[in-house]
């Protein structure tokens, strides 16, 4: 582990705590937003036109997309705070190498180094 500090790995913590707490916000907002869209009924479904139904499945389609971006990376934080616990914080879990603390700082859930992540990428099939 790269990481030089146990100030360093308090500041990583914190990093991560508090995207935590962001994400869970997020994710409760979203989760409120969809169930107000499941209990509309300001008008009722008939007078509604084909454009309306189209812009409100749009919007779905968005909201979940945006919920599960926020679940996939509260996962990644969950699981860095983890390794944090463990011990094992801070090494790429690829090739074992020591994550730079810049790359840390910036992306403190990053469970791999730069060339591996980039690997990863490349290698997953695109959408």
């Amino acid at each position: 582990m790269e990481i030089a500090t146990q100030t360093h790995l308090v500041e990583l913590r914190n990093l991560l705590t508090y995207r935590l707490h962001e994400l869970q916000a997020d994710l409760h907002a979203a989760q409120m937003a969809r169930d107000a869209l499941g209990n509309d009924t300001s008008e009722p479904q008939s007078v509604r036109d084909t454009k309306d139904l189209a812009l409100s499945a749009s919007n779905n389609e968005v909201l979940m997309a945006q919920a599960q971006r926020d679940a996939d990376e509260l996962a990644a934080v969950e699981a860095a705070l983890h390794r944090l616990d463990a011990g094992s914080f801070g090494d790429c879990l690829e090739c074992g190498d020591p994550i730079p603390l810049a790359r840390l700082r910036v992306q403190p859930a990053a469970a791999r180094c730069a060339h591996c992540q980039a690997a990863s990428e490349r290698a997953q099939p695109s959408a």
